[in-house]
């Protein structure tokens, strides 16, 4: 990888992590234009490091009460902050199931442009049905383990490339009344244990392969995807409630038709 992609794929993958607009789509696109070689399991770990950073280090306050909390449960001390944790757990399930058993199939078979523009399309669609639709009555305090669940079920559909991991959980949370605001935080919370996962499969790839790591691209990738991934979080979370989800419907509606016209 040349300085370039390096530079161009770190802030892409960091600051579409957490935005409801597809990082695969993304990704592909200056690969398509610029003929870029596929960036490597090597490049996919360092940005997984920096975006894991960037929403531990902002949601530090709520983790750290979440942890604490989390482990006076199993002393019978239960809080709303105990109970957002297990349901932080219940909902990463599905997509560690799903990673699991179909990673092979989605890696090699739908990773393709068609697959990538046909699901920024249509879940671009849904959001704007969600967002159209929203009540907007519960609060974090209001999910149970069924909105839970039902939000870890979108985010394992979010496995396949093009649906956008924090477009598919927003959206379904939406679907189900939670407020614009309690839809991101939740689905931001709910990245960390399975960019986690993510990032120790990558790792894994990376120990067995016997292909030479370039640990400058490593550290730009994961300083670059790191500051873009904790600017997206902040402005979003600030923006969120005032603008709604309209102009990301837009632009996947747009970046979708970009695709389709030149890629497909």
């Amino acid at each position: 990888m040349d300085l370039m992609q390096t530079v161009l794929l770190a802030l892409l993958q960091g600051f579409s992590e957490f935005l409801p607009i597809s990082s695969s789509a993304h990704l592909i696109l200056p690969a398509k234009i610029f003929g870029w070689p596929d960036q490597g399991s090597a490049f996919d770990v360092a940005t997984h490091v920096g975006t894991l950073a960037a929403v531990v280090l902002y949601f530090r306050q709520d983790i750290g009460r979440m942890a604490v909390a989390w482990g006076g449960s199993f002393a019978g001390r239960h809080n709303d902050d105990s109970r957002t944790a297990w349901y932080i757990a219940l909902g990463t399930v599905p997509a560690v199931i799903a990673g699991l058993l179909f990673n092979d199939i989605i890696s090699t078979e739908l990773r393709s442009t068609t697959v990538i523009a046909t699901t920024t399309v249509l879940f671009g669609l849904l959001l704007w049905l969600a967002d159209a639709t929203a009540t907007e009555r519960k609060q974090m305090v209001d999910i149970t383990w069924k909105i839970a669940l039902l939000i870890g079920l979108a985010q394992a559909m979010a496995l396949i490339p093009g649906t956008s991991r924090s477009g598919a959980t927003i959206t379904m949370a939406l679907f189900l009344g939670l407020n614009r605001m309690t839809a991101a935080r939740f689905s931001f919370l709910l990245s960390v244990p399975i960019i986690v996962a993510a990032g120790s499969l990558k790792t894994l790839e990376l120990v067995q392969s016997p292909l030479a790591v370039d640990w400058i691209a490593m550290a730009v990738g994961t300083v670059l995807a790191f500051f873009s991934a904790y600017a997206c979080i902040f402005l979003f979370l600030k923006a969120i409630s005032r603008m709604g989800m309209l102009p990301f419907v837009v632009y996947r509606l747009a970046l979708g038709a970009l695709l389709f016209a030149f890629f497909v």
